[in-house]
């Protein structure tokens, strides 16, 4: 039998939150502990009920999503938080990702796809649903490599080489565009990169991409 995994459900329309309620109620692990219309209520009922994950909206009267997020960075830290996403812009999804959002799944999203990103979110990971990935990694691709935080380096150990290539990861670089824009060869990115997974705690690109973008100084929304 699979752990109880307790969900709060923010969104500013009734209908959403219904028909999320009513699809997670198939399943016996995904118990809907409450709901919340606005961010402000979204936060009460999080400290009320201290749900394992929370499905939020980031149009929301009163307390945009964003906000919500930041707060959460200062309190809260262990509910995990996966947006709902509709017609969000990617600049924000990526804003709210480095705000610590661990997952992102559509409002469309089929219920086998929505139960699999609460369970991986659930379980320490992150999800990030196919419709997004693409969008996503454009998104990234758009902004500037960015070094990771000096302290948060130091304190992983990770090599000046190491550090171009999260960086690069980050962007949304191929191996082979990493192997060229560094001088090296593929083999010695997959070496780099075996290593920095290693020491981060990461099992893949995506997972290590979101750990920057999360370690990052934020650039605003």
């Amino acid at each position: 039998m699979r752990p109880e995994i307790r969900i709060l459900i923010a969104d500013d329309q009734a209908m959403v939150r219904e028909a999320l309620r009513s699809v997670l109620d198939q399943e016996a692990d995904l118990v809907v502990v409450g709901q919340a219309c606005n961010g402000v209520e979204a936060i009460e009922q999080v400290a009320l009920l201290l749900p394992h994950i929370l499905l939020l909206d980031l149009i929301m009267p009163r307390l945009s999503g964003m906000e919500v997020l930041r707060r959460f960075s200062k309190n809260h830290a262990e509910v995990r938080t996966i947006i709902l996403n509709d017609i969000t812009p990617n600049s924000r999804i990526v804003g709210a990702l480095r705000l610590g959002a661990r997952g992102v799944v559509p409002k469309h999203t089929t219920p086998e796809m929505l139960f699999k990103g609460i369970r991986a979110v659930a379980a320490g990971g992150y999800w990030i649903g196919h419709e997004n990935m693409q969008a996503l990694i454009e998104s990234l691709r758009a902004e500037p490599a960015a070094e990771i935080d000096g302290a948060r380096s130091r304190d992983l150990r990770l090599t000046p080489a190491e550090q171009k290539v999260v960086a690069a990861i980050t962007a949304g670089q191929t191996n082979k565009e990493i192997a060229q824009h560094c001088s090296i060869s593929e083999h010695t990115v997959k070496h780099h990169l075996t290593r920095i997974f290693e020491k981060v705690g990461v099992s893949d690109r995506l997972e290590l991409a979101l750990y920057a973008m999360q370690n990052l100084d934020e650039r605003g929304d």
